[in-house]
């Protein structure tokens, strides 16, 4: 399983809103907006295997941020942005 969370670092609260996608190849296997508390909990049940998670934050800079993650078998992975008008950190979570 795969969740996220984005944090506005510049105003120090979750970020709300943010479309989030995930690919296998250029297959879309999952999609959501982040809630209020910055979270999408569940953005999808996926095999082994390399995806490609793509962000679309409201910025100024951004139009989009990508990150591609190799899952592997019997483990759950939590990605977070944080995220501020001209700068970004995607890192792997618990």
């Amino acid at each position: 399983m795969i969740s996220t969370h984005v944090l506005d670092t510049a105003s120090g609260v979750p970020a709300g809103g943010v479309r989030v996608e995930l690919y296998d190849g250029d297959e879309l296997v999952g999609s959501g907006e982040t809630d209020d508390d910055g979270r999408i909990r569940q953005l999808a049940d996926v095999a082994p295997g390399t995806y490609r998670l793509v962000f679309h934050p409201d910025s100024p800079f951004f139009r989009r941020v990508e990150v591609e993650v190799v899952i592997e078998a019997g483990r759950d992975y939590h990605v977070p942005l944080l995220l501020s008008p001209y700068a970004c950190a995607i890192y792997r979570g618990s």
